[in-house]
């Protein structure tokens, strides 16, 4: 039997989900999506995600693929978007589904994820809930000057959890920049792909830059030579955001 291959856009606020990807005993952002695509479609659809994000991180823009032995014409892929966001909670929103060729991953076609990670400067009760507050003072160039020397580098296994398994631990950076406004920094990060728990162990280093704890020699000698415990904490989950995905050109278009 002919399949098609679709691929679903959304967006989910991550703090009541244990991450992207089904746990055996915790709620989790593909649960709920699939249990609501069987209850518009009847169909038991399993979905491949973009990737995981753990507990409590937030996306703006996600993606995940399926196959289904039925070709959606347009207006009925309109409207399993509009009866899925009808009956999805409204922390999870679906933007649109997409007709994919068979080869499309969604986790192994995209070209590039990019991260944001958002610190409060001083208290803020509107932003408590997406931000984290380290409540001391930062110096700003010194984080600068160590986001700048991430790029640096390819190998990573000082950012990411021990027992985490993985083929190899080298990410390609394309960007990593620290901006400020009034009241945030906000750390943008861009890679090919990232190591689990990767961003946070890298803001948390940031931080420690950011104190006077780490300088620009110590940081060079922890990209080369050192472990996860020599970095900075993993700052909470609150703050990070997974805030886009590329894929190449043409991959939405008409299948």
């Amino acid at each position: 039997m002919h399949e098609w291959r679709y691929c679903i856009e959304l967006a989910y606020h991550g703090g009541r989900y244990h991450g992207w990807q089904l746990q055996p005993n915790d709620v989790t952002v593909q649960q709920k999506l699939e249990e609501a695509l069987h209850m518009i479609s009847r169909y038991k659809i399993r979905l491949t995600g973009a990737g995981r994000t753990d507990t409590g991180v937030h996306a703006r823009r996600f993606f995940a693929h399926f196959d289904l032995s039925l070709r959606l014409s347009d207006d009925e892929i309109k409207q399993w978007v509009y009866r899925l966001n009808r009956v999805l909670a409204v922390d999870i929103v679906v933007y649109a589904i997409h007709r994919v060729s068979a080869d499309f991953h969604a986790r192994f076609t995209a070209i590039s994820r990019t991260y944001r990670y958002f610190i409060l400067k001083s208290k803020d009760p509107f932003q408590l809930e997406f931000a984290y507050r380290p409540g001391v003072d930062l110096n700003v160039e010194q984080m600068r000057i160590a986001a700048d020397i991430f790029k640096q580098y390819s190998h990573f296994s000082c950012f990411t959890k021990s027992n985490t398994q993985v083929n190899n631990y080298n990410c390609n950076i394309l960007e990593s920049v620290l901006m400020e406004t009034e009241n945030m920094l906000i750390y943008q990060v861009s890679a090919n792909r990232f190591l689990r728990n990767m961003v946070r162990a890298m803001v948390g280093t940031l931080l420690e830059a950011g104190k006077g704890r780490m300088d620009a020699d110590a940081l060079h000698q922890l990209l080369i030579s050192g472990t996860r415990s020599d970095a900075g904490e993993s700052v909470p989950a609150k703050g990070l955001f997974l805030e886009n995905i590329l894929y190449p050109a043409g991959s939405f278009g008409q299948h």
